[in-house]
């Protein structure tokens, strides 16, 4: 197959590629919530997928998401693309069933490519759970890849943003970086090792997390991605009423990437990121800590708001499983983040 660095064709890589969320917020402002009794989660507020009741035991989490390459190798970018989509329905407390590729591609480069971008896909969708089913192709300049997925939730067991309540700790379940690294890795001053471990966390599912967390019955859930931990913390907090406190030295990081925030590397995302929640976000932490926290992450970990009296245990049940159990901060009484 001939080697094509997709990263080349690409003006921003994985969820570094979103649009800002302060522009969304005012694009989603003048849409009227659809009216229907059995539409348990759409745009009022909005949460990490849409959750459709269809009747006393089974609701519909649907989500979509997709974005250019973020590394050059195909299957690689095919396995993180889906591993993205398929958490949000984990994220919401489902289990996803089926998928569709999302797809734009360049005629020009060899089918084999996405043939290998499929493949990759293909593999976390059965590692999920799921099955792909199919898809959508059209052609663009630009490489895209990403998934539609339907899962299933009980309508009584959904993982919302807005229920966390004062008292509440709160887990992060896989370290910051990826952004930072992967534009290192453009930029070519990646340290050794620093890209091998960004990938094997941006394929990990967070099945494995979900599948521990959930009879532990949080408050609430979300998965952080592109706004970074600090855009997805101040949208727990505003949408539970909540303030959320984060403590930033006890953050989990991947490696290298403390090192190349402290040398200045930020990605494009970086400065939408502070835009969104800066203004909400009362930050007494250095500024290397500050650039992990708004670093947009691709395919990351759950951030979990859990009761105080069962978080001990849960945190033994993650370790116990070999996963990240990081607690990071707390829920209070208030509003917005206070970040030290």
């Amino acid at each position: 197959m001939e080697t094509v660095a997709l990263t080349t064709l690409a003006r921003a890589g994985g969820c570094a590629a979103k649009y800002s969320a302060a522009r969304l917020e005012t694009l989603l402002a003048g849409l009227v919530p659809a009216d229907a009794e059995d539409l348990l989660v759409g745009l009022d507020p909005a949460d990490d997928a849409a959750v459709y009741r269809l009747d006393d035991e089974r609701a519909i989490v649907f989500t979509v998401d997709f974005f250019p390459p973020l590394v050059d190798d195909p299957r690689t970018f095919g396995a993180i693309a889906a591993t993205n989509a398929l958490n949000d329905v984990f994220a919401m407390g489902g289990a996803p069933l089926l998928a569709l590729s999302v797809t734009a591609f360049p005629e020009e480069l060899p089918v084999e490519v996405l043939g290998e971008v499929l493949a990759g896909a293909d593999e976390r969708v059965r590692a999920a759970g799921a099955i792909l089913a199919g898809g959508h192709t059209i052609r663009d300049v630009e490489p895209k890849y990403g998934l539609a997925v339907v899962g299933l939730v009980h309508p009584e067991r959904i993982w919302p943003k807005a229920g966390a309540r004062p008292g509440d700790v709160l887990f992060l379940t896989k370290p910051l970086g990826t952004g930072l690294v992967l534009q290192a890795q453009r930029d070519g001053i990646a340290p050794s090792g620093a890209l091998d471990a960004a990938v094997d966390s941006m394929i990990e599912l967070n099945r494995a997390a979900a599948d521990v967390v959930r009879p532990f019955d949080p408050n609430a859930v979300t998965d952080v991605t592109g706004f970074g931990l600090l855009g997805h913390a101040y949208e727990l907090a505003s949408r539970s009423g909540v303030r959320a406190l984060i403590d930033a030295e006890s953050l989990p990081v991947l490696p290298g990437a403390f090192d190349l925030a402290s040398e200045g590397v930020r990605t494009g995302g970086d400065g939408r990121n502070r835009e969104y929640a800066g203004p909400h976000v009362e930050s007494h932490a250095a500024a290397v800590w500050e650039a992990l926290a708004y670093d947009p992450q691709t395919a990351g970990g759950l951030l979990v708001s859990m009761p105080s009296e069962r978080a001990p245990v849960l945190e033994a049940s993650l370790a116990s499983e070999g996963l990240l159990a990081a607690r990071i901060g707390w829920v209070e009484e208030g509003s917005g983040v206070l970040f030290r």
